[in-house]
């Protein structure tokens, strides 16, 4: 074995000799200080004094003063606002015709385009109502033909009846006695035809309120289409129906007029047969009274005009009736009005659905966001302004847009509860005013269908 070295002696502490500096009271000061043999005689550095630290600082704060700045600088040229959801047109799909759903030809979040078939309401009522109506046209085109042939053939029979009547002197006396009972004929048709001048009047009345009141709804419809309010469809119907009230006016006073000349016919009739019936012991009395009937033919010519004109009205009033029964038939096929997607679908095949009644809605893709500024965000904004719009749904993606309007009014004016702050104790409370934005670029077009109105978003304007 090798024998060890023997350690080495620990070396002695130099001891340092220092003057001893006098004391506060002018005595001997602080004994001396020994240090260690090899020791600094300076203290190590402080952390924060070291070169990697300090350029580690200088770094972490130019990086805070960039951001810094560009946040003051945005602060100061941006109006911003969570309070922003996307907007859109919802045209919601009811149909003007009650019964049952045959055809469903749309599912939930289909795409669909302008003109494609919705849906088909079972149309065999309505065919049926166009056959009614069909069958009522041609019988009343039969009348009017009949009447028209009644008029040449009064005119006719006319001429010949008074030549008759100047030869017929022997035959006067033999129908004595059926002249007087054909005076008590005429006496029933005058009452008859007193009735039915009555009835006659009473439809002009009735007519003529149908006329009164259809007559606003066609105005009123008419301002509402120009307005875009309500369809097309909604308002040719109360346009037909006021066709058809006045083509009832116009008949109902046709016929007052043929019940009036009815009238007058029956009451000379019963004059000629009294006259036939006084002065039937004289062959010149009773040729006389013959020729005074046969006189009267002219006005059956006009009662037989009157009756074409009647039927003329009601082949109006028949066509009219036709063409509403074919546009309730095409209603049983319900179109879209415009392209997008079909959203909140309520309807079944086989249910029974009634006027008006919501069965769908379709989104258009053509979208829009709505902010709601604070009032005293709105010093410096005004239309055509740049907007970064950030979709919450989209995990961020941001859009360009522009300001396209500011409403005029408050959302709280327009409340159903607007606020009366002539009342009680008055708080000042901020207001939010609805700006419109509208999207720019080609950025959304990769999102089509996929930014929907409902949806959050946070809004940045530059008004600076």
């Amino acid at each position: 074995m090798s024998e060890s070295n023997p350690s080495p002696a620990p070396s002695e502490p130099v001891r340092v000799a220092t003057e001893e500096p006098p004391s506060a009271n002018g005595g001997p000061g602080e004994k001396p200080v020994t240090a260690p043999l090899g020791s600094e005689s300076s203290p190590p550095p402080s952390l924060f004094r070291r070169p990697p630290v300090l350029i580690g600082i200088v770094i972490v704060a130019l990086i805070g003063l960039i951001f810094g700045g560009r946040a003051l600088a945005r602060a100061l040229t941006h109006e911003s606002t969570d309070d922003a959801f996307v907007e859109g047109h919802v045209v919601a799909v009811s149909p003007k015709i009650t019964g049952h759903v045959v055809k469903l030809h749309v599912a939930d979040n289909q795409v669909v385009k302008k003109g494609d078939l919705l849906l088909e309401i079972d149309p065999r009522d309505y065919e049926q109502q166009v056959k009614q109506a069909q069958a009522a046209l041609d019988s009343a085109v039969a009348k009017h033909k009949t009447a028209v042939e009644s008029v040449a053939l009064t005119s006719a029979t006319g001429q010949a009846a008074v030549t008759q009547a100047s030869s017929s002197v022997g035959a006067m006396r033999a129908q004595s006695d059926a002249t007087r009972v054909r005076a008590a004929q005429v006496a029933t048709q005058i009452a008859g035809a007193e009735a039915n001048l009555e009835q006659a009047r009473a439809r002009v009345l009735a007519a003529e309120a149908e006329v009164t009141r259809t007559e606003p709804d066609v105005k009123r419809y008419r301002e509402l289409f120009e307005k875009g309010d309500v369809s097309s469809q909604r308002f040719e119907q109360a346009s037909a129906a006021n066709r058809v009230a006045v083509a009832n006016l116009e008949a109902a006073k046709k016929q007052v007029t043929a019940a009036e000349a009815a009238l007058r016919q029956a009451r000379e009739e019963q004059a000629a047969a009294n006259a036939t019936v006084t002065q039937s012991r004289s062959m010149v009395e009773e040729a006389r009274g013959r020729l005074d009937q046969a006189n009267t033919a002219p006005k059956q010519v006009a009662v037989a005009r009157a009756e074409a004109e009647s039927a003329d009205a009601e082949i109006e009033r028949a066509r009219a009736a036709l063409e509403q029964a074919k546009l309730n038939l095409s209603y049983t096929k319900i179109y879209a009005a415009e392209s997008g997607r079909v959203a909140k679908r309520m309807v079944e095949e086989g249910a029974f659905v009634s006027v008006g009644q919501a069965m769908l809605s379709i989104v258009p893709d053509d979208v829009w966001v709505v902010a709601n500024f604070k009032e005293t965000q709105l010093k410096n904004m005004k239309p055509g302004q740049e907007v970064e719009v950030e979709v919450d749904a989209l995990g961020g993606a941001t859009f360009r847009g522009k300001v396209d309007s500011i409403q005029a009014g408050t959302g709280a004016k327009f409340a159903l509860l607007p606020p009366d702050n002539a009342t009680g104790n008055f708080t000042k409370v901020v207001q939010r005013v609805p700006v419109k934005i509208v999207f720019e670029g080609a950025e959304l077009e990769s999102y089509r269908g996929r930014v929907t109105p409902g949806m959050s978003t946070l809004v940045s304007v530059k008004v600076k």
